[in-house]
């Protein structure tokens, strides 16, 4: 493959990655702080300090619009992660190549048990008593907005890759 084909191939990949990532980030927060706003009446600001919280601690709520702006960047940059996961491994388990919504739906099951299992425990955020509908609101959430989003991403890509390059 030459030089100029594997920068275009590359540049299409970050370009497909970065409006992934943005429009997944993009339908968690908005489902997110609608959830939260419906099951308690707090704000999206508040939303986005919590996120803060990790690195602010309790300092977060008192920061306004700038431990807020650190929130939302947090967030986008986990969605990014995700969808870079995917997309490093989308080409190599060819599972993932398979029926797209029930990848995408899995794929947002498994975000939400590493998040809550793994992540969020680790950070000191995991406490607090389980809620079965909020756990299930939280993992749909996950599944529609970061599962489905995320693969169809990294199909749509790797599908025009696979027609450029046969």
């Amino acid at each position: 493959m030459s030089s100029s084909r594997t920068d275009v191939s590359r540049s299409s990949l970050v370009k497909t990655i970065l409006i992934t990532g943005l429009i997944a980030g993009t339908l968690d927060i908005m489902a997110a702080c609608v959830n939260v706003y419906i099951s308690s009446g707090t704000d999206a600001v508040t939303v986005l300090q919590y996120i803060a919280s990790v690195f602010l601690g309790k300092e977060s709520y008192a920061m306004g619009f700038v431990s807020a702006l650190l929130g939302l960047i947090v967030h986008y940059a986990i969605s990014y992660g995700w969808t870079i996961l995917l997309f490093l491994l989308y080409p190599k388990l060819k599972f993932l190549s398979g029926n797209k919504v029930l990848v995408g739906l899995l794929y947002g099951v498994f975000v939400w048990l590493v998040m809550n299992l793994v992540i969020l425990k680790l950070i000191g955020l995991g406490k607090g008593s389980f809620n079965l509908l909020q756990a299930t609101i939280g993992c749909g959430i996950l599944m529609l907005c970061i599962g489905l989003p995320i693969v169809w991403g990294a199909n749509t890509y790797y599908q025009r890759r696979k027609n450029v390059f046969d």
